[in-house]
């Protein structure tokens, strides 16, 4: 085989290859800091930074009882009533950070905390990174804490 042939050989194999994109911890960093920010949105009282943690396409699923927001302006007329008030009616972290090798989805979940301190239910937010680089919220549900053992 030819030495030109060998080298087109390998261009291909490598071509063909799946690409790991980030995926890895560097990700996970940074869609834990996106969704420490978020949760400080609610913290700082500030319903308009908020809002700009959503994607348009945001879906956040109800209890059963409530049905689901969809949209971006849903959701965050559907929120600002947890804004209102002086105080935050409940934090939030994440504990759990998962992004796919692709590096533009990722999965949070952790601890809903009332101002007390106690938990009081779980988060699991799905995240995509966005064409201009930012980390948004496209999926979000909030379950009742198992009060187990």
């Amino acid at each position: 085989m030819n030495r030109r042939a060998m080298i087109l050989g390998s261009l291909v194999s490598a071509a063909a290859k799946p690409q790991a994109k980030d995926g890895g911890g560097a990700a996970r960093e940074r869609v834990s800091e996106a969704e420490r920010g978020f949760a400080s949105t609610m913290a700082r009282r500030d319903h308009a930074a908020f809002t700009s943690c959503l994607s348009d396409e945001a879906v956040f699923l109800g209890n059963g009882a409530q049905p689901a927001l969809r949209g971006k302006r849903a959701v965050a007329e559907g929120w600002k009533k947890f804004f209102d008030a002086p105080t935050p009616p409940f934090s939030w972290g994440p504990e759990v950070v998962e992004v796919l090798d692709s590096g533009n989805l990722a999965l949070s979940s952790g601890p809903v905390r009332n101002p007390q301190g106690e938990v009081i239910a779980r988060f699991t937010s799905i995240w995509r990174l966005d064409a201009d680089g930012r980390w948004r919220v496209i999926f979000d549900r909030g379950c009742p804490a198992c009060r187990c053992g």
